[in-house]
């Protein structure tokens, strides 16, 4: 079995060093493991850093590969799934809002229960208290993603995801930014894969630290949940 960990970076200099290097040092028992990296085009000074990794340090597990242009978070996840050849696929956001140490607890449902995907929950487990109207705003998502497809998922927009293989390539995703998990959610949802949650740990940073999503990305959510509803 190999685990393969899937890294979207926009200008995150700040923090790309220090998440690949906790990504590398996570072990997982009786599992190999490859973590691919898509730079989306960053403007900051985080190609330069992902160069010099690749040239000084990089073990042969790490793959880096480059954006000419922003296209958006689903665009890089794109770009990583046509290089991954492990049996377990974790998306892992390139700040430190989650913990990579932290693997073996989403991949357990898939090797112990047979589930297809798994989501992390932020609002379970040890969590930063803050941004209430970000925490109302996902809290509203989730609600609406719950009442269209039957379901009861406690936090639709969380970052870490992991999927079977075969379960994200057969999925078609059309998503090039933030709209990539309401997409990919609902066709999960729509099929009726076994999805389960478990609670993870959040280390949640403001705007003013480098968060990115907004509200308009909130109304773009809603509008991708109701197509994917209606039609594939």
């Amino acid at each position: 079995m190999k685990l393969s960990v899937i890294i979207p970076v926009y200008n995150e200099k700040e923090t790309i060093e220090t998440i690949l290097r906790r990504v590398l040092e996570v072990k997982m028992e009786e599992m190999g493991k490859e973590v691919i990296v898509v730079d989306d085009g960053s403007r900051d000074g985080t190609v330069e850093i992902l160069q010099r990794i690749a040239k000084e340090w990089a073990p042969p597990n790490l793959k880096i590969y480059f954006h000419s242009q922003n296209q958006g978070k689903g665009a890089a996840i794109g770009t990583a799934l046509t290089h991954v050849s492990g049996d377990i696929v974790i998306i892992q956001d390139a700040d430190l809002e989650y913990h990579p140490e932290e693997y073996p607890l989403i991949v357990l449902p898939i090797l112990k229960y047979g589930a297809d995907v798994v989501y992390g929950t932020r609002f379970l487990g040890v969590h930063r208290a803050f941004l209430f109207w970000h925490y109302l705003g996902n809290k509203f998502l989730t609600f609406v993603t719950n009442l269209l497809f039957d379901s009861m998922l406690s936090d639709m927009e969380v970052g870490y995801k992991a999927f079977r293989i075969e379960v994200i390539k057969n999925i078609r995703l059309n998503a090039k930014g933030f709209d990539f998990e309401p997409e990919i959610t609902a066709k999960i949802l729509k099929r009726r894969l076994k999805l389960y949650e478990v609670p993870i740990s959040y280390s949640g940073r403001d705007y003013a630290e480098g968060k990115k999503i907004t509200w308009r990305d909130g109304f773009t959510a809603i509008w991708t949940l109701l197509k994917y509803r209606f039609k594939e």
